[in-house]
This record gives structure tokens, sequence and C-alpha cells, in this order.
């Protein structure tokens, strides 16, 4: 992994459980209610991580799947280069 991506799986990671960690500490401190900044808080956390890891892993599929169509056209021409110069010997 890169540093970039250290750092975005790290964040979003933290932002998770800082989420999870508040949501909580508002629960078991509040009597059972937990206030509408702190759900704000969670939703924004889970909104971030969420773009952090989709965007991700879109991106990483759509590399993917560009890099497998270039070595199948790669491999296919290779293959008719050397089927065209076999026939000729």
């Amino acid at each position: 992994m890169k540093t970039k991506d250290w750092i975005q799986y790290s964040t979003a990671i933290a932002m998770v459980v800082s989420g999870i960690v508040l949501a909580f500490l508002s629960f078991f401190c509040n009597d059972g209610n937990i206030s509408e900044g702190v759900l704000w808080y969670v939703a924004q956390a889970l909104t971030y991580a969420g773009g952090i890891f989709g965007v991700s892993v879109y991106f990483r599929t759509k590399l993917g799947d560009y890099e497998s169509r270039v070595n199948e056209q790669i491999n296919d021409y290779i293959n008719k280069h050397e089927q065209q110069t076999s026939h000729r010997d």
C-alpha cells in the first residue's frame, strides 16, 4: 500500500471508531438518549468511510478491468503476429 492509501484507510477507520465510541458514550451518559449532534456526527463518519472504501474499490475494479482488456489485446496481437510469421516459414 502507498502512503496515500494508508492515510485514507486509517482516517476512515478512525472516523467509524470515533463515531461508534461517541454514540455509545452519548447513550450511556444521557440515560439512553443519543443527541442529534451525535447522530449527525455518526452519519458523517459513516459517509466518509463509505466514500473512502467505495471509491477505492471502484477504481481498483475499473483499473483491473482495463488492465485485463489491454493484456488480452496485446496477447491477441502477439498470437496473430506469431501465426503470420509461422505461416511464412
